[in-house]
């Protein structure tokens, strides 16, 4: 499919480096950006899709890095079909697994979560709900596992580790896994704050810094953060990845921030979630936080995005997240609000508002154009100017 972006108002990268770039339109073929610049009209006689961006602001498709995933388009957790799908509504087109903890009854023995975590990468290589794409099977770490054990799931495609809800003694106890996990090429993660779930720990900077996971999750609480100390420590003393989560707390989210700039090291902070959960699903959750970021804790809103989207890509090892030739082609279009009245989308971050997501594109497919189901879309004239597929771009299309 050969799909091209027109009349764009800004291009947010997602590029830390070089966060905003100048072009009036995007190409897209086979699943990739192809062109970023001017597009002629032969060119665009040449696309099945043209999508007329009425002056919005392009952006890379979300990146989600702590979405609890269990089989299907279902969380048992708030008993809700099609969650993932409303996230994609909320420009939220990639979902990475937090482990499949929420499974009732998930096994924990060394067989069963090797199964579970097989099972559920499984289930979501060829689904795509309304076309998100879902990275899912996260081992969780449990005594028994042995080295040979990670090395084998490696080897049958399993490339996540999750500490924090093992039946360990002590958090301590999950360095030699975790150790053994990257070793074998996977990216660990690690549970950072309080006891969220019966039967698991709180979990501070000093076992963080023992395991070196590539990334503390939730390291703003999840919902409740750890010492303030800790956030000291695991800035200057560590190069791990700290991801800040909608459903954390607010005031060290934005302590986490401050500090990672002040070190110059804003390519570590990651922005996620931590949803489904008992703080509920959040559809707009990764808008919200960019938009907390901007408005309480003084960041440009081109940053915030890349904290949302290329930061994630990076530390997951993923080809979206930026706009750039060659990059695959998720790209949302926001616009400042429904009525296209309010300013631009960075503006809208800046004054702590939720940009309106106005299309999706997962793959280089436009999932919908206008209004949709969750978000109330913009109204500045973002529309499929020319189209010859029979396609109906008013819904999520799979």
């Amino acid at each position: 499919m050969r799909c091209a972006i027109v009349n764009l108002g800004g291009l947010a990268t997602g590029d830390l480096a070089a966060p905003l770039r100048e072009a009036e339109a995007i190409l897209m073929e086979a699943g990739r950006i192809s062109r970023i610049g001017t597009l002629d009209a032969a060119t665009l006689e040449s696309c099945d899709v043209v999508v007329d961006a009425g002056g919005t602001l392009a952006a890379p498709g979300l990146i989600d890095s702590h979405v609890h995933i269990t089989f299907g388009d279902y969380t048992p957790r708030q008993r809700t079909v099609g969650f993932l799908e409303s996230y994609l509504h909320g420009g939220v087109t990639t979902a990475i697994t937090a482990s499949e903890v929420h499974v009732p009854g998930r096994p924990k023995d060394p067989a069963g979560v090797k199964a579970l975590a097989l099972a559920a990468a499984a289930c979501f290589r060829d689904y795509r709900p309304g076309g998100m794409r879902v990275h899912a099977g996260s081992v969780i770490l449990e005594p028994g596992l042995t080295p040979e054990d990670l090395r084998e799931l490696a080897a049958a495609g399993i490339w996540l580790a999750k500490a924090g809800f093992g039946a360990f003694p002590t958090p301590h106890d999950y360095a030699p896994l975790m150790q053994a996990a990257r070793a074998a090429g996977m990216i660990t993660t690690m549970h950072t704050g309080g006891s969220s779930i019966p039967g698991s720990s709180g979990i501070w900077a000093e076992h963080v810094l023992a395991s070196h996971p590539h990334v503390s999750f939730h390291v703003n609480g999840g919902p409740v953060a750890m010492p303030e100390p800790g956030f000291v420590r695991l800035v200057k003393e560590s190069d791990i990845a700290l991801q800040i989560c909608t459903a954390g707390n607010l005031r060290t989210a934005l302590l986490t921030a401050k500090l990672l700039e002040e070190a110059g090291q804003l390519e570590r902070l990651l922005i996620a979630t931590d949803t489904p959960t008992g703080s509920g699903i959040m559809p707009l959750g990764m808008l919200y936080t960019m938009s907390h970021l901007a408005s309480l804790g003084g960041m440009a809103p081109e940053i915030a995005i890349a904290a949302a989207t290329g930061n994630n890509a990076r530390v997951y090892r993923l080809n979206s997240g930026i706009l750039a030739e060659g990059r695959d082609a998720d790209v949302i279009l926001l616009d400042a609000c429904a009525g296209g009245a309010c300013g631009d989308a960075l503006s809208a971050l800046r004054n702590g508002d939720i940009p309106a997501v106005g299309a999706v594109f997962s793959a280089g497919v436009p999932r919908f154009v206008g209004r949709s189901r969750n978000t109330p879309a913009t109204i500045r004239d973002v529309r499929v100017a020319a189209c010859r597929l029979p396609m109906d771009f008013s819904a999520a299309a799979h």
